[in-house]
């Protein structure tokens, strides 16, 4: 049986804990937040594919809040 915190996560962000999101965050949280796959995500940023704005930081990535929100039709 799964924990109320692994099951709320599967579920993708609600609205007051998108516009709590720092300027930018990882890649994993922006997927969550499209309720985009782990997999499915990285292969979209490698590719360039990514819905919103991707920038690479060394080995990682990072999604700009701003186009999340912006994507998601949230005000900025």
């Amino acid at each position: 049986m799964r924990d109320e915190t692994t099951a709320s996560r599967s579920k993708g962000m609600g609205r007051e804990e998108l516009l709590a999101l720092p300027v930018a965050v990882d890649l994993d949280t922006g997927n969550r937040a499209l309720g985009l796959g782990r997999s499915k995500g990285y292969e979209l940023a490698k590719r360039g594919q990514y819905p919103c704005k991707v920038l690479r930081v060394g080995n990682a990535y990072r999604v700009v809040t701003a186009d999340l929100w912006g994507l998601l039709g949230l005000a900025a």
